[in-house]
């Protein structure tokens, strides 16, 4: 770790230091969140029975269907359109009212579980726990977004000039067909409130909000070798496999020259016969970025740690960086928003709220803060954990606080 602490993360550790001043809750919509816990759980159980895993173009249309029912239900306009890349889609639900900031919502409607998941991860409850795959990631944030906004608008709320909710369907896979259109959309407004899940409050590191993540990508290593019999004359060929090996092992740790980057060697896809050698191997690399220009730095290091020499003589290595997702580095104005929520969050018997300084996933407020133009928080979503594994649960009791969040978090930004 460099000795020098970046200047944001040593403004959250001062801000974790001092406790919000703790004011009264607001009984009005603090007792309305309580009403609609019953209406998220219903919510929640419905959207995890529609299996919408990223690449599951059928489940990601009927998880659409369900979700645009839901935002037309609330009273908004809803935009459909399809990603421009994959075959996902992004609903745009907009809202007018009668104030003058520009406010933003955005959660994914995807998840990372294959068809099939839930006949053996079903939904349950225990304790004070909901499981299901993507109950926490994201479909626990898309019910917070949608049920915080309807309490409010049923109590009159109109303290907005535009209001947008926003649903991509890629989030998981890269949003490589929605990433451009978040940019966009999040530049015509003031702020941008992102609804990832957090951690659980039974966790070390608690429930918070986030205030950088890593930026992700994906770097492929392709190697061209020659076949030959890989009994008779093995000679005569360029094993392409043992070439890709030996370039694997030689960067492995490549990206601890690198600041700002990190790379793990994770797929690896060669020979189709035993008896051949291999000609073609094409190795594929998960990539992790905090830096904005870390990618292509991380791409020169790994070139001229290749060009130092190889295995197999004879042979072609090629490297290709994705486009991927930028990271989420955050400012002062993610700052004051997380001091705000912690605030907030006080009002609730003095509830704590975390601040934390990044994580190594990736998440759509990097493409909502590209323009510079909205201040973006990120985390606002259910507590939970097991996100991307087995067992993926939210807690029950942090449903009204997340309600009560959001909604005050509105209010609040709406009168500024």
């Amino acid at each position: 770790m460099s000795r020098r602490t970046h200047p944001l993360l040593l403004l959250a550790l001062v801000a974790a230091a001092l406790t919000p001043t703790a004011q009264a809750a607001d009984e009005r919509l603090l007792a309305a969140a309580r009403a609609a816990q019953p209406a998220v759980v219903e919510a929640l159980r419905d959207m995890v029975a529609i299996e919408s895993g990223t690449m599951d173009a059928p489940g990601l249309a009927r998880m659409a269907d369900d979700v645009e029912k839901r935002l037309k239900a609330l009273g908004a306009a809803v935009e459909r359109r399809k990603a421009t890349v994959g075959h996902s889609e992004v609903l745009i639900a907009r809202f007018t009212g009668t104030g003058k900031r520009k406010l933003m919502l955005q959660g994914h409607m995807d998840t990372v579980y294959w068809p099939g998941t839930l006949k053996t991860q079903p939904y349950k409850e225990d304790g004070n726990r909901l499981y299901g795959p993507g109950i926490a990631d994201d479909k626990g944030g898309l019910a917070v977004m949608m049920h915080a906004v309807a309490l409010l608008h049923a109590s009159g709320w109109k303290d907005y000039a535009q209001l947008t909710l926003l649903v991509n369907g890629d989030e998981e896979s890269g949003s490589n067909g929605s990433g451009a259109l978040i940019a966009e959309l999040a530049s015509a407004h003031d702020t941008v409130l992102s609804f990832e899940p957090t951690a659980a409050t039974s966790t070390p590191q608690g429930e918070g909000v986030l205030l950088n993540a890593a930026g992700a990508t994906s770097l492929t290593m392709t190697v061209k070798g020659r076949t030959s019999h890989a009994g008779a004359a093995p000679q005569l060929g360029r094993n392409a496999l043992m070439e890709a090996a030996y370039q694997m092992l030689q960067t492995q740790d490549i990206d601890k020259t690198v600041p700002g980057a990190q790379l793990n060697w994770t797929l690896l896809e060669t020979g189709k016969t035993r008896n051949q050698i291999p000609e073609l191997a094409t190795v594929g690399g998960d990539v992790r970025l905090t830096q904005a220009d870390a990618g292509e730095r991380l791409l020169a290091a790994v070139k001229a740690k290749v060009a130092e020499g190889k295995r197999v003589p004879d042979t072609e290595v090629t490297l290709v960086l994705g486009k991927g997702r930028p990271p989420f580095v955050g400012d002062a104005r993610t700052l004051a928003l997380a001091k705000k929520a912690q605030a907030i969050y006080a009002e609730l018997g003095g509830r704590k709220l975390a601040l934390h300084p990044g994580t190594g996933g990736g998440t759509d407020a990097a493409f909502a803060q590209q323009s510079g133009k909205a201040g973006v928080l990120e985390s606002m979503g259910l507590p939970g954990a097991g996100y991307h594994a087995r067992d993926e649960y939210i807690e029950i009791d942090t449903i009204v606080p997340r309600l009560y969040l959001t909604s005050r978090m509105l209010v609040e930004l709406g009168r500024e």
